[in-house]
Order: C-alpha cells, then sequence, then structure tokens
C-alpha cells in the first residue's frame, strides 16, 4: 500500500500581522514569508471554505486588508 503524501510545511506566520496593510504591500509580504497562495477579497465575498495548506487569505476594503486568515 503507497504511503499518504506530506502536506507541505506552512510558513509560521501570525496572519493578524497583515491586517491595516495596504492590499499590495500585504501580498508581497506574504509571498516573501512562504505563502504558497494568496487569496484577496472584498468584503461579504462568498467563498469556499475547504481548507488548503499554504494559503493566506485577505479581506481588503478600500485598499487596506481588514481581515486575514490561513487556508
Amino acid at each position: 500500500m503507497a504511503s499518504l503524501p506530506t502536506p507541505p510545511a506552512e510558513p509560521q506566520d501570525s496572519p493578524d500581522g497583515y491586517v491595516g496593510l495596504r492590499a499590495a504591500q500585504a501580498e508581497q509580504l506574504a509571498r516573501e514569508r512562504g505563502w504558497s497562495t494568496v487569496r484577496s477579497l472584498p468584503p461579504g465575498a462568498i467563498i469556499t471554505l475547504e481548507y488548503r495548506v499554504g494559503r493566506l487569505n485577505f479581506e481588503v476594503a478600500d485598499d487596506r486588508v481588514v481581515r486575514a486568515w490561513k487556508g
């Protein structure tokens, strides 16, 4: 039987540190810190809720990150 694949490691980074940053600055910083996927969303966007290792989500209003979370 084949072994289960090991998911890639997620950056040891707190999403709270991105709140208040401009959207472009936050995205660049997240990629520099090792996030493989960065998703910017408008407030109230309808999104899928599956957890994706290595993805960082930003809720952006008026070009500022107002909320950030993993997955």
